[in-house]
């Protein structure tokens, strides 16, 4: 095919602009790019076994922090490399080694370190799904990512929409906003964003009904905390004229939750995505238990004295 002068020329003067716009769009920090890289991905869990005795694992999902894929060398080029060291021990070292050394400041961030989303922005699940896995122990309820996006980073502890499908694909199927709280950090140290109040949900199954825990607040506390949880009893007051009442009396026992952990329990890091932990240090036995009590005590019914005892405070026990 014959080409004229004028078009070639046309074609080289247009070739740095092409190039140029293809660069912008290849760059990881527009926000464009940033969207496509928020998206799930594939992070399969282990849960034990079923009835039959098989393993069970689900792919539960996760959402990408940080755009770029995990480069893999070819399988030529590790012989090749692996072929120069006398042992497979050399070859581990000298990786190891290659690995530590030094990193220049001005070199620029590789494009799998760099985050998925735009600054005060988060990559979180959107829409999650929970599914029932029967166990050799029993039914277990699994919650699984559907979908991920970017969502701007809270600075304030208030709650949060969190849908929930259950009985997915099934005529049972049911959409709840279970509601969650904002990933926020508190002022001082060592506070989170945490549940406080909560209430419950109905959901229709074949087998009449099921309640589901639903958040209502968010509060900043410890790890470890105390909420409310009322009990009722029926209490006998005598009163100096002789009259005998009986009415109801209100105990705010109170319940601990939370966790208890140890400082991060992660050993070895992915380099290509920090996210990912390969190698996970024993976690040490340690609960959210009652630390202070008090007691309440009343005649019931009967006439007899009856002792209740309330949390008043929590703290994180081995």
């Amino acid at each position: 095919m014959n080409v004229s002068g004028p078009f070639l020329l046309l074609l080289c003067a247009l070739h740095p602009t092409s190039a140029g716009v293809l660069s912008i769009h290849a760059d990881h920090r527009n926000p464009f790019t940033q969207r496509l890289c928020c998206k799930r991905q594939s992070h399969f869990v282990y849960l034990g076994h079923d009835i039959s005795g098989s393993p069970v694992s689900v792919d539960v999902g996760m959402c990408r922090s940080h755009c770029g894929g995990v480069s893999r060398p070819s399988l030529e080029a590790g012989q090749q490399e692996y072929s120069k060291h006398s042992s497979m021990l050399e070859f581990l070292r000298s990786k190891k080694m290659r690995t530590r050394g030094p990193a220049s400041a001005d070199s620029p961030q590789p494009p799998s370190q760099l985050p998925s989303c735009g600054a005060n922005q988060v990559c979180e699940a959107t829409g999650m799904r929970v599914d029932t896995v029967l166990l050799f122990e029993g039914p277990r309820e699994v919650e699984v990512i559907q979908e991920c996006q970017c969502d701007v980073r809270l600075t304030q502890c208030i709650r949060v929409p969190a849908l929930r499908t259950y009985h997915s694909e099934t005529p049972y199927e049911t959409v709840i906003d279970v509601g969650g709280c904002s990933r926020s950090q508190g002022s001082a140290e060592g506070l989170s964003c945490v549940p406080t109040t909560f209430d419950s949900a109905l959901v229709e199954t074949p087998n009449k009904g099921e309640l589901v825990r639903t958040v209502v607040a968010c509060e900043l506390k410890e790890s470890c905390y105390r909420v409310a949880y009322v009990e009722y009893y029926y209490e006998t007051v005598h009163h100096a004229d002789g009259v005998k009442e009986e009415r109801l009396k209100e105990i705010d026992v109170g319940r601990c939750l939370g966790g208890c952990t140890a400082g991060n329990r992660c050993l070895l890091r992915s380099q290509s995505d920090p996210v990912i932990c390969h190698l996970w240090a024993e976690r040490q036995p340690s609960t959210c238990a009652p630390h202070g009590y008090e007691s309440h005590n009343f005649l019931n019914q009967h006439g007899q004295i009856r002792a209740v005892l309330s949390i008043t405070s929590c703290l994180c026990q081995t």
